[in-house]
């Protein structure tokens, strides 16, 4: 005797759809470069940019990611990203991880094979970032407009891997990123990246004030910024 087929349930024919837009992230731009800055500077990347951002920094580069955007599965970025041939891939924004299923597309990326970083704020939660991920925690200084917004419980979470990013527009925020390095030990926790922030801070100022004060930190320009300014999508 056969099984019975079970009466169809109000909402079963929506399920399918609810599962599909579970994989699927809003995405402002998908896009071959050069990694401008962090660790993997000047490696051919395919950066992933996420849509949204719950912060407004005074030099932000990407605002047009604020709004906007398509639907994308994480099975077709994946895809994306191998087509361009290359091992690097970055997550960035906006802010990525204000999207829960940023969580999936990391994982997935790094099950393909890839060498992925995320680009993210340090508002926001970092513990569930899978562990193969480099993280790049860009702190906020205070002339960003945005250091109260510093979740500073991710920094014990960081690892040898991982990087924590200071883009600097003064003196005023050379001091306080001095401060934050002393103060959380950051250099013993992971690389230290120190940043003036295109056409605010005089890079030559920066790098004299570091050698000055001899501090445990990499000094790097944005060299996406050199080589194409603000141009989107490079």
């Amino acid at each position: 005797m056969s099984a019975p087929r079970l009466r169809e349930q109000p909402g079963d024919r929506e399920r399918p759809s609810e599962i599909v837009q579970a994989e699927r992230l809003k995405i402002t731009e998908v896009f071959l470069s050069l990694q401008g800055e962090s660790r993997s500077v000047g490696w051919p990347t395919v950066f992933i940019r996420l849509t949204g951002c719950p912060l407004r920094c005074t030099y932000c580069d990407s605002a047009y990611a604020f709004h906007g955007g398509e639907w994308r599965s994480i099975p077709d970025l994946v895809d994306e990203a191998r087509a361009h041939g290359v091992r690097h891939v970055c997550v960035t924004g906006g802010e990525p991880l204000a999207q829960k299923r940023c969580l999936l597309l990391l994982k997935a990326l790094c099950d393909a094979g890839f060498d992925v970083s995320l680009e993210t704020s340090g508002a926001l939660d970092i513990s569930e970032v899978d562990p193969r991920v480099s993280i790049v925690l860009d702190l906020k200084t205070p002339d960003s407009g945005e250091a109260k917004r510093n979740r500073l419980p991710n920094l014990p979470l960081l690892q040898a891997k991982d990087q924590v990013k200071f883009v600097l527009c003064s003196r005023a925020d050379y001091d306080w990123a001095k401060t934050m390095v002393a103060e959380h030990a950051l250099a013993s926790r992971c690389e230290v990246l120190f940043s003036p922030s295109f056409e605010q801070l005089s890079p030559r100022a920066l790098a004299d004030w570091i050698v000055a004060d001899r501090l445990p930190v990499r000094f790097q320009l944005q060299l996406h910024k050199q080589l194409w300014g603000d141009e989107p999508g490079r």
